[in-house]
């Protein structure tokens, strides 16, 4: 296979993705492509691959370039892990300032008004690549793990329905890292089923294998007692300041803090957590952060010292200057997902971002959800969900004409879509100010949203 990793100089990115693809004899022989803009950074990353691959005698080619087109002649597999700018500065923007016009948002990267202005910004460019795609290698897959994910997943595919674009997000981790504690039987044990949008999904189906009962009536009745007591990122930032330790949270498979380790806060940064567990009887994928950027009513209930914790210590994490290597172990599932188009296998994933369709119909056909999906050589085939929960359905209603107008905002550069969608916005209660808020994030941010017009 010819693989090309764009924003491969980032080497927690491209490190991680090498160690995937090194790890996989089905995909022995590959010549992988990395591309950064960064050159120095990329040369980096090129000189770890060169001594791994030299000192462990394994039969990968690696090479590197600025020259995105160059690299993308005759792709087989393109993957996307990019920002653009100083992100944190940017996120910081997008979040601060739409408090500032009195947006009550509990987190700004992928929902509310912030999630608006970082799709606007970072979706262009990944549209840009893409271009190219369809240009030099059109059969080629393309795997996204940038944030939006539901953003730059619709307006790809809206403007190219039959391109093999993919988001993949590791927020399914997450039940890995806690059922087993729940249900006090080992993951293995456990088929699982979740659907919805990126960062507001929730699970839908579990199974004991052994067994082949139902285990949800158990994760309702033992998951209140459990996360009353898991610690949350307050903990977390806590304890690694006081023992400067750093633990590996996003997709993470386990529980980063020493076993019996209590929160200090009864619910920690899942109080919303706690309400959908109430209401809908549903269990959410990810924490408040993410899932409180699509509702109304998160304010009131989110722990907000607790998200505040969770962006700092995110913050600290990646600013801090580390060293990464190559390690021959799986990280992400995108190998898994590899090797099921080499063999054709028709093998169930548990979360891929694609276009809808009637995967859910409760939900329009033209904006992308986070779905389980087969693999096969040719395409993913999303697992339909019929029955989705009607409650949890008008939740995710009420953000896809946010989706649809932010999509239609980037493929036309209309800043009329820009204010339509922060008003479809449930996370959005005001109107006078909201023409100013957007004229001032351009200004702010106008080598990325000066397009809009």
């Amino acid at each position: 296979m010819q693989i090309v990793l764009i924003g491969a100089g980032s080497a927690q990115f491209g490190l991680g993705t090498l160690g995937d693809i090194f790890s996989s004899e089905k995909l022995e022989g590959s010549t992988v492509t990395l591309v950064d803009i960064n050159e120095r950074a990329l040369q980096a990353v090129q000189k770890s691959a060169d001594a791994y691959i030299k000192e462990h005698q394994i039969p990968f080619k690696v090479e590197s370039t600025t020259d995105r087109r160059r690299a993308l002649r005759g792709a087989d597999v393109v993957v996307i892990s990019i920002e653009v700018g100083n992100r944190f500065e940017l996120w910081d923007e997008d979040w601060t300032v739409a408090q500032q016009y009195g947006i009550r948002q509990v987190y700004g990267e992928n929902g509310g008004a912030g999630g608006v202005f970082h799709s606007l910004r970072i979706t262009p460019s990944i549209v840009e690549i893409c271009d190219d795609v369809v240009e030099l290698a059109p059969d080629a897959w393309v795997f996204n793990y940038s944030n939006p994910m539901t953003a730059i997943t619709t307006t790809v595919l809206r403007k190219y329905p039959d391109l093999k674009f993919v988001g993949m997000c590791h927020e399914i981790a997450s039940l890995e890292r806690y059922l087993p504690s729940i249900l006090e039987t080992p993951f293995s044990n456990l088929t699982l089923r979740s659907a919805g949008l990126n960062h507001f999904s929730v699970l839908l189906e579990a199974h004991y294998r052994d067994s082949g009962k139902d285990a949800y009536p158990d994760i309702l009745a033992k998951a209140p007692a459990f996360f009353e007591k898991e610690p949350g990122y307050s903990d977390i930032l806590a304890y690694s300041n006081a023992h400067n330790r750093e633990f590996e949270t996003e997709g993470s498979t386990w529980r980063p803090l020493p076993e019996g380790t209590v929160s200090r806060k009864a619910w920690a940064d899942r109080t919303l957590f706690k309400k959908v567990l109430e209401h809908y009887q549903l269990l959410p994928i990810t924490v408040d952060s993410h899932f409180g950027e699509y509702l109304s009513w998160a304010w009131e209930v989110a722990d907000h010292k607790g998200i505040k914790d969770f962006y700092t210590y995110y913050r600290n994490r990646l600013a801090h200057a580390r060293e990464f290597k190559i390690e021959k172990k799986r990280h992400e599932r995108l190998v898994n997902i590899l090797e099921g188009i080499i063999d054709n296998s028709g093998y169930e994933e548990s979360a891929v971002n694609i276009m809808n369709g009637t995967l859910i119909p409760e939900l329009p056909p033209t904006i992308a959800v986070e779905v389980p999906g087969r693999i096969y050589a040719k395409g993913i085939k999303g697992i339909t969900f019929n029955d989705y929960p009607k409650g949890m359905a008008a939740l995710l209603r009420n953000y896809c004409g946010v989706y649809d107008l932010t999509a239609e905002a980037v493929l036309t550069g209309k800043k009329e879509y820009v204010i339509q969608a922060l008003l479809a916005n449930p996370v959005v209660d005001r109107v006078r100010e909201i023409p100013e808020l957007v004229d001032l994030m351009i200004e702010r941010q106008e080598k990325w949203l000066g397009y809009l017009k």
